[in-house]
């Protein structure tokens, strides 16, 4: 995803099923979707408690389940509770039905700001209150407009940011790039819902998450409620927080926070002005790895900073205060 701002582990009757196959991922699959607890998920895990593993183990682990989640097939469970996480406003990044860090994020942040027993996994509880939220359908239907069909499209992205520089803002490939982001989808469970829609020709229905699409253009206004005045920027987590003037958590969301390169800074800052759809201006003074340009240049994506989709830097966007606080932690 192309940032806009410069800024489970589970058990379900699907998950049962994983090993022979996931189950058919339909509108009717993911609205009926229910929690089911697995006895062995009640059970302690001695192999997780600390001190059982080195650190290089343990990334090691970490990278074999996130490749084994990302060979899975699309959970009907775990969209339902991905959209009702995003309509919440616990972000889980892009929407793709399946476990991840991202996710455990949301899960761990809700779950706090309930006031339920900290963790990062699917439990009753957590999605009683889930499902509490809101008795809208969680998938909806959405027909290809001519507009949708037109674009504009590029061919391909250019590689390198002088000549990005000269694509635009908001730019996409083709449609279906364009219309995953749209709905806060995942390319690959997009094509999943809708594996025989026409995606060149108006007058198609898609099946979509029923999400807030997302916008373009400014939000016209003051800040919409609830009203962000201090945003917590977790470099641990990677995790961003926003908080309203009465100190209450009003949003969480995942993000990219800095590079090895150009690492984010600590401390805290304040908000001066908040622009939607930014054109970022790279200075050679940055001296990016990679980057020979000599003189100033416009590109529409952010480098070393705060990194969140952009869905959620416009929803973040749209509900800041000028003057917030920004706290960066690292401990």
């Amino acid at each position: 995803m192309r940032g806009a701002l410069a800024a489970l582990s589970v058990w379900s009757a699907a998950a049962q099923a994983a090993e022979s196959g996931a189950p058919d991922l339909t509108r009717e699959a993911i609205e009926n979707a229910a929690f089911r607890e697995s006895p062995e998920e009640a059970k302690p895990d001695k192999a997780s408690k600390p001190g059982k593993k080195s650190k290089k183990e343990a990334e090691a682990k970490k990278e074999a389940d996130a490749k084994k989640d990302a060979e899975k097939k699309p959970d009907p469970l775990l969209v339902k509770v991905q959209v009702l996480l995003d309509r919440a406003r616990f972000s889980p990044g892009a929407i793709d039905g399946r476990d991840g860090e991202n996710l455990r994020g949301a899960l761990k942040a809700f779950a706090a700001a309930q006031g339920l027993p900290e963790g990062d996994r699917l439990t009753r509880e957590v999605f009683d209150r889930l499902q509490a939220t809101g008795k809208e359908p969680v998938v909806t239907q959405y027909t290809i407009t001519e507009e949708d069909v037109k674009g504009p499209f590029v061919e391909k992205m250019p590689a390198k940011m002088e000549e990005q520089a000269e694509v635009g803002p908001m730019r996409y490939t083709n449609a279906r790039e364009m219309l995953a982001e749209r709905f806060h989808m995942q390319r690959d469970l997009f094509s999943a819902l809708n594996p025989n829609v026409p995606l060149d020709k108006p007058g198609g229905t898609l099946v979509v998450a029923a999400v807030p699409p997302l916008g373009e253009g400014k939000v016209e206004g003051a800040p919409v409620a609830p009203k962000v005045t201090r945003i917590e920027v977790d470099k641990r987590t990677k995790r961003v927080r926003a908080f309203a003037e009465d100190g209450k958590l009003t949003a969480d969301y995942p993000a990219s926070i800095g590079s090895s390169e150009k690492p984010a800074p600590d401390g805290s800052a304040k908000v001066k002005a908040v622009a939607f759809d930014p054109w970022y201006t790279y200075n050679p003074k940055y001296q990016f790895k990679g980057v020979k340009a000599t003189k100033k240049f416009g590109k529409t994506e952010s480098h070393g900073c705060i990194r969140l989709t952009n869905w959620d830097a416009r929803d973040l966007a749209s509900h800041t205060k000028k003057g917030a606080k920004v706290e960066f932690l690292d401990k």
